[in-house]
């Protein structure tokens, strides 16, 4: 399982920076437009939507599993804001498995 874990932690590094990529080559390596892209459809706002709900639901938790039992927080804060959740819940996921 841990396998699965890291596997998942490299596509999320390597699909939303493939993408980030493919939009600044587009863009002559400018950010224009980033943002107000996000809101472009309903499509594309749904999606961000979730993620952000998702995101912050994550942050929520790490945050009252700080509290309760110390973790290093950090190690999971950084990948979010520099990758994305795409990277940080597989990254806890990857810590914090069990085998049975």
């Amino acid at each position: 399982m841990k396998k699965i874990y890291l596997s998942l932690c490299i596509l999320g590094i390597a699909l939303p920076y493939y993408n980030l990529i493919n939009f600044l080559k587009v863009n002559n390596w400018k950010m224009d437009g980033f943002f107000s892209l996000l809101s472009e459809n309903y499509a594309v706002s749904m999606i961000s939507a979730d993620l952000t709900v998702a995101a912050s639901s994550f942050l929520i938790f790490l945050i009252y599993k700080f509290r309760k039992t110390p973790i290093k927080i950090i190690r999971y804060l950084i990948p979010m804001f520099l990758v994305g959740f795409s990277l940080a819940l597989p990254l806890y996921l990857y810590d914090n498995h069990t085998s049975n």
